[in-house]
């Protein structure tokens, strides 16, 4: 006591061991780390790039068209200039992307027969150009427009805590992007129309411009070519009324933003899309086959839809400053659409992702989400008129659900493994398949 009181000195802790060389390699952000320091002084000057590998294992263990699995894998390649520290002026950005994907036999189509898709990774094979643009930021960052070639998935109806490229916590396409969003692609049978969304791994030439009046604030509108290049390469360029154009709108409001701000964040967007393309009637197109119209109706002159995201952080384990940001967020989200030009007329999903769920694994995520996505009534009007001319003909759509239960293991700075489990109930939207139990182990490298 006689010491504390006379301000004697108190042993310091020992400093920590310095950490060991699989320890460092096991922490560092790539695999490669910063390789032999080119990352590190190309980034000083301006120069960021990344290039990140997907590989996955789908596997129909139950129900839907066949068991089976099939390997699927991608790999990305990103490339960012910034002009501040390239040419000395602030604010631009140009941004090229490509992206190689290599799978069997496509494994929704051929092995579940659902339109969600239960691995974000299946796609055809390809090696295509994926975005190429240029961004210019003006006013303090206020006002922003974009250009070239673009994904709508990177600017619209964007999650910012539960799920993106960077951070993939659950393997459903619906929850990477809504099922509802590709409304305006062909429905497989009628016409073709030359209609398809420009969401990744596809690109199509467009513009987008954002304000941001406050932190809490934004709105922003873009247009695109109505039905991107599908090719393998990406690169074929082609705008056309027939094809149309795509516009989206949304406005957005962030709750708590702030580092200085003391509740739990928040995010809530509202937007819609309008396409201008031509659309088949579906009750007439269907009908029209069984001569119970007379199947030659004008095609309505556009498609349009609207949606809701909303997403809140829960619980949080630590401060704003925890790097992890540990801790529970629900996310809801909704969306319709005209039923008399669609294969859905109405879907919603939500769920919630708890980060840092066992002690010592900040960075894993453990999610639970579930999706229901409405078959148009019009199209299930026009199967029951078939079939009472020609009996059987149809098994009447209804709608496709999924359940899904994900874990992500952050098994080093730069690998992650995720086993995801999901039941699909009424595959394809209608009970023609059986529902099914699909399982994916997906795991990522970071070079």
């Amino acid at each position: 006591m006689l010491c504390c009181c006379t301000g004697a000195p108190a042993q310091e802790a020992p400093a920590p061991p310095p950490k060991s060389g699989l320890e460092r390699f096991l922490e560092q952000d790539y695999l490669l780390g910063t390789w032999g320091g080119a990352r590190t002084a190309l980034s000083k000057r301006g120069v960021d790039f990344e290039f990140v590998y997907f590989g996955a294992v789908p596997s129909n263990v139950g129900g839907g068209i066949k068991q089976g699995s099939v390997y699927e894998g991608a790999f990305l390649m990103t490339l960012d200039l910034d002009s501040q520290k390239l040419a000395g002026y602030k604010g631009g950005t140009l941004h090229a992307s490509s992206v190689s994907v290599h799978n069997g036999p496509e494994f929704s189509a051929n092995y579940v027969g659902d339109l969600n898709k239960v691995s974000l990774l299946d796609f055809p094979d390809t090696f295509r150009l994926w975005e190429l643009w240029y961004e210019q930021k003006f006013l303090d960052a206020k006002v922003s427009l974009k250009f070239g070639q673009l994904a709508i998935d990177r600017d619209f109806i964007v999650p910012e805590y539960y799920n993106s490229i960077a951070g993939i916590t659950l393997l459903n396409q619906t929850f990477f992007y809504p099922t509802m969003a590709f409304n305006v692609y062909d429905i497989p049978g009628f016409p073709p129309r030359h209609h398809a969304l420009a969401s990744t791994p596809y690109g199509a030439p467009g513009v987008r411009l954002r304000v941001d009046p406050a932190p809490q604030y934004y709105a922003q509108a873009g247009v695109y070519d109505g039905n991107p290049d599908r090719s393998f390469s990406g690169t074929r360029i082609k705008l056309s009324k027939e094809e149309g154009a795509l516009a989206y709108f949304e406005t957005g409001y962030r709750l708590n933003p702030s580092t200085n701000d003391s509740g739990l964040p928040g995010s809530y967007k509202l937007g819609a899309y309008f396409h201008t393309g031509d659309f088949s009637d579906v009750y007439d197109t269907i009908a029209g086959m069984f001569g119970v119209t007379a199947g030659t109706q004008p095609p309505h002159p556009n498609n349009y839809g609207w949606y809701f995201l909303a997403e809140q952080m829960l619980y949080r384990e630590l401060g704003k400053e925890d790097p992890a940001q540990q801790g529970l967020v629900g996310f809801f989200r909704v969306a319709g659409a005209p039923k008399d030009r669609n294969l859905a007329q109405f879907g919603v999903d939500g769920g919630v992702v708890y980060k840092g769920l066992i002690p010592k694994r900040d960075w894993d995520t453990l999610a639970v989400a579930g999706s229901y996505l409405e078959i148009s009534d019009d199209i299930r009007r026009a199967q029951r008129a078939g079939n009472t001319v020609v009996p059987g003909s149809f098994v009447v759509s209804d709608y496709e659900a999924v359940v899904e239960v994900c874990y992500k293991a952050q098994m080093t700075a730069w690998w992650t493994v995720q086993p995801s489990v999901q039941r699909v109930f009424h595959p394809g939207g209608s009970q023609a398949i059986h529902d099914a139990w699909a399982v994916i182990v997906m795991s990522t490298l970071r070079f």
